[in-house]
């Protein structure tokens, strides 16, 4: 290339002056010092260089100075790790030193106009994020490159050039070149465009270029226009709310979640859009915010951009997502420590979610007032309803919302910080922002007079029996802290997360999404979904009970005590203060005390044994009290999370319901072995109606008693089949979908020995399938009959053009061409997102939950190959598995086992038992090693 000419003393831009900002994390000649930078810059630049050796000598020096000033940021924020302003403060700092600096290359050395035309002139535009001095660690660098006309030849070359060394030290740079028209014309076009230039700062180059923008956009474009921003503004919200989800979805988008930092930006750009606020202090001083309103808005901010900073620091990248092995690398680097039984991640996670929660009062606060000035429209669902519901003396309509008359009269009586929720189920009303306001802020009139009073249980029990929709009035108590108020146990769980990857929500949000699903069932909404527990509401429970139950059901969690036990202490206080007599007392209690019962016993035990259904029977009672568990049960199971629940837990659930229903109605000797065993075979004989006397016979005489009341008839007719002609080196295979318990069914026939159940979890691991139900039995002629329920890697039913290559892996792995363990061990690994997860690994033998086995459960850590290496393990201390239930949690997994020793006895010798448990251990921890590599 040819030399540059060297540069003269003639300026092309107005000079930069030196910048040393204040109130930056760290000194800002510490960060990056401009004046020496500059002068060691353009003593590195080879004299008479190219444009190509120019430009590697600026990004060598540069990159060493951005690499030295992210790492004393870095160290810096380490030291006060919510300083979260003076750090954003301080990237921006090292960019704009960054983008000074290249602007200055671009024009005084690379190409030099010691004589620009009016056409020539360039103004370089920090806008967006950036414009707003906002930077994360790996923030975008937004800039826009100003001229006055169309752009010539010389300011191409000056941005190219300026870009290509942006580029070179791996800055992310969203550019665009235009005149002032053009700004204009695309703004008005387009809001995302507008929105950016709302924020525009001035770097480099022609500053009255940028001047002229400002207040032509001012002038031309946003005079006027409010209305149409706001309602861009709250449409973009909305389509963000719904992608990223609830604001107590547990892993959220800290940039884009409902409540995060774009929700705090897109209230600051809507009120400097219609105030001209250039600071979110404008906007307590233009009485839009309150003092407390406007300190909330400043600590949300702090926080939320701290745990972007650090987020983006702990990846190494531009990464938003907060998932959970972020959540506690951020929970560590920002301070949090375990205490009092509680992780320091759900501390951390926990006061994320408060600050989410504020978010969303203050999006309200501000569109009520801007609604009061007639910006915003009011919701188009509203302005549309003609007639206005006639309210209670003192309220009224106000923009078709319920707003109190007089503040003084309303806080005059305690009884109406209750009322204001009653008024507006029974109206349908939404309730005023200015409403709410005066609420929280009177929150300390909800004292214990209030509480103990008739007149405020009778409310509190209204909301939630009487009016149709208790979940609305209890997410507006919650979110205003009147919930909390009112019920003081309650607030301990508020924006409480639960650190596992089963629980979708905070322990608050999963109360209400709870009471939401009873609410849903007494409409008739799940007919479909819940049959049984539709007509178990329809025909009459008791709702005053029911209601108290789920929302005090997890109120005890966060504590060293087992929740349940905790949970029914701090019931048997609440529920006779909310006005339950003491027998309604006692049910609630016992309700709180045992809803994971139910559950338990549906998922982790084997519920064809009758002992189960005996144990469970007499734990109940009642079927009133079975009646009331089941309903909590599924409601509990599906305020879970979406997909929680399925027709493999309805199954479990309703089996369990009519078996002890069954026998609490007609006494335990309904549940008797040969009673089933006999109805088992006559149903099979009426769906072999095709074979011979003789072909039944045999088949009918074949099993032991227990795989008459293990399965099926469906699968003991597939047996038969599979039975019928078999020889004694084949193995029959039948794979069929279960619809009715969102499973595949896969049963195998075989020649019996030694290991046949391990094999045979080890030929489905290796095929990707996940086990949660299986069960072996063994006939009088030496066969295996054994039934799989599998799922695939999303909980769901083998896609059927998936059965064929799942028939083929298994028949390689039984015919031994593929060796299970070795061929599972790549496909064994955690991901990363799910490395935090540690789940203490409980091994239990239970020699008193069944008639004829023993029960060992394995709570651990779920993996692929769990239940293979675990069967293994078993099958080597010669132990006969005859079933396993498989619960999933989560990365928790709860493997039950009904076994007997090569003898067909229990185990009963404890040495035994701690074997078994010393070699379960060792696989157990052997594996997660495995996965960990």
């Amino acid at each position: 290339m040819t030399p540059l000419p060297a540069a003269s003393d003639a300026p092309v831009s107005e000079p930069v002056a030196p910048r040393h900002p204040d109130d930056l994390i760290a000194p800002a000649a510490d960060i990056l010092d401009l004046p020496a930078l500059r002068e060691s810059l353009f003593a590195s630049l080879p004299a008479g260089g190219d444009e190509m050796a120019i430009r590697q000598a600026t990004v060598k020096c540069l990159r060493e100075a951005v690499e030295t000033g992210r790492a004393a940021i870095a160290e810096a924020f380490a030291r006060d790790p919510f300083a979260a302003r003076r750090t954003t403060r301080s990237y921006r700092h090292v960019v704009d030193c960054v983008v000074l600096l290249t602007f200055e290359i671009a024009t005084e050395r690379l190409h030099r106009k010691p004589n620009p035309t009016e056409g020539e002139q360039l103004a370089v535009v920090a806008v967006g994020g950036y414009g707003r001095g906002e930077m994360a660690p790996f923030s975008d660098v937004d800039l826009l490159f100003l001229t006055p006309y169309k752009i010539t030849a010389w300011a191409e070359s000056v941005i190219e050039s300026m870009l290509y060394i942006l580029w070179d030290l791996k800055l992310k740079v969203g550019h665009a070149s235009r005149t002032v028209k053009d700004c204009l014309r695309l703004g008005a076009e387009d809001f995302t465009i507008r929105t950016a230039l709302l924020e525009t700062r001035f770097l480099a180059g022609r500053e009255a270029l940028a001047d002229e923008l400002d207040a032509r956009l001012w002038s031309d474009l946003f005079e006027g226009t409010a209305r149409d921003f706001i309602a861009a503004k709250l449409e973009e919200r909305d389509a963000r709310h719904v992608k990223q989800g609830e604001r107590y979805m547990v892993e959220p988008n800290v940039k884009e979640g409902k409540g995060g930092l774009r929700d705090l930006q897109s209230l600051f750009w809507i009120a400097k859009y219609v105030h001209h606020a250039d600071d979110p202090a404008e906007l307590m001083r233009k009485g839009l915010f309150r003092l407390e309103e406007y300190e909330t808005f400043v600590a949300a901010e702090r926080f939320l951009w701290a745990v972007r900073c650090h987020l983006h620091l702990a990846s190494g990248r531009a990464n938003e997502q907060l998932t959970f092995d972020m959540q506690v690398e951020i929970a560590a680097r920002m301070g949090y420590s375990d205490r009092r039984g509680r992780r320091a991640v759900e501390l951390f996670m926990q006061d994320y979610f408060r600050h989410a929660t504020s978010v969303g009062d203050l999006t309200r606060i501000l569109l009520a007032a801007l609604e009061a000035e007639n910006t915003k429209d009011a919701p188009l669902i509203l302005r549309i309803l003609k007639r206005q519901p006639r309210t209670k003396p003192g309220y009224r309509v106000e923009r078709n919302r319920l707003a109190i008359v007089d503040d003084a009269a309303f806080l005059s009586d305690k009884l109406n910080m209750l009322r204001l929720f009653e008024e507006a189920l029974r109206t349908g009303l939404l309730i005023h922002p200015d409403a709410m306001r005066l609420v929280k802020a009177n929150l300390h009139l909800i004292d214990r007079e209030l509480r103990e009073s008739r007149e405020g249980r009778r409310i509190f029990l209204d909301l939630l029996l009487k009016h149709g929709n208790p979940e609305r009035a209890l997410r507006r108590m919650n979110e205003l802290g009147v919930l909390a108020a009112f019920i003081p146990e309650f607030a301990p769980v508020v924006a409480m997360m639960q650190f596992n990857m089963y629980h979708h929500y905070t322990v608050d949000e999963h109360t209400i999404q709870c009471i939401r699903t009873l609410s849903e069932i007494e409409h008739g909404e799940l007919e479909e979904e819940l049959p049984v527990i539709s007509r178990i509401v329809a025909d009459g429970v008791n709702r005053k009970v029911m209601y108290v139950a789920l929302l005090l059901h997890d109120i005890g969690k966060g504590q060293d005590e087992d929740h349940s036990v905790l949970g029914a202490r701090i019931a048997r206080t609440v529920a006779p203060r909310l006005g339950l007599k003491k027998a309604d007392v006692a049910t609630v209690e016992w309700l709180v005390r045992y809803h994971l019962l139910m559950s338990d016993m549906a998922q982790k035990r084997d519920i064809a044994d009758p002992r189960t259904v005996r144990d469970f029977a007499k734990a109940v009672q009642t079927v009133e009290r079975l009646d009331l568990l089941s309903v909590l049960t599924v409601c509990d199971i599906r305020g879970v999370g979406p997909g929680t629940w399925n027709n493999w837990k309805g199954a479990l659930i309703r089996a369990l319901y009519r078996q002890t229903r069954r026998a609490l109605e007609d006494g335990m000797e309904a549940l008797n072995r040969e009673n089933r065993g006999a109805e088992a075979k006559r149903l099979l004989r009426e769906r072999l109606a095709g074979w011979d006397a003789r072909e039944i016979k045999t088949e009918t005489t074949r099993h032991y008693e227990p795989y008459w009341q293990g399965l099926h008839v469906t699968a003991h007719e597939v047996f038969a089949r599979l039975l019928r002609d078999i020889t004694a080196d084949e193995i029959g295979i039948d794979i069929h979908p279960d619809e009715d318990r969102d499973a595949t069914r896969v049963c195998f026939a075989l020649q019996d020995h030694p290991g046949i159940f391990s094999r045979l979890a080890g030929a489905l691991a290796l095929s990707g399938a996940n086990v949660v139900d299986a069960r072996t039995f063994t006939t009088k002629d030496g066969y295996a009959t054994a039934a799989f329920w599998i799922q695939d890697e999303d909980g769901s039913p083998y896609d059927p053009h998936r059965l064929d290559r799942l028939r083929e892996t298994i028949r390689k792995t039984l015919a031994g061409e593929v060796v299970a363990r070795k061929a599972i061990e790549p496909k064994e690994k955690f991901r990363k997102r799910e490395r935090a997860f540690s789940v203490p690994t409980s091994i239990t033998f239970d020699n008193d939950g069944s008639e004829i086995f023993t029960i060992i459960e394995v709570d651990t850590r779920d993996r692929r190959g769990l239940l293979y290496d675990l069967t293994r393990t078993l099958a080597a201390q010669n132990i006969y598995i005859n079933s396993a239930v498989i619960a999933t949690y989560g990365e928790q997994v709860v493997d039950t086992f009904y076994v007997k020793d090569m003898f067909g006895l229990k185990l009963h010798s404890a040495v035994k038992r701690d074997l078994i448990e010393k070699k379960l251990r060792e696989a157990i921890e052997a594996g997660k090693e495995r996965a960990r590599s």
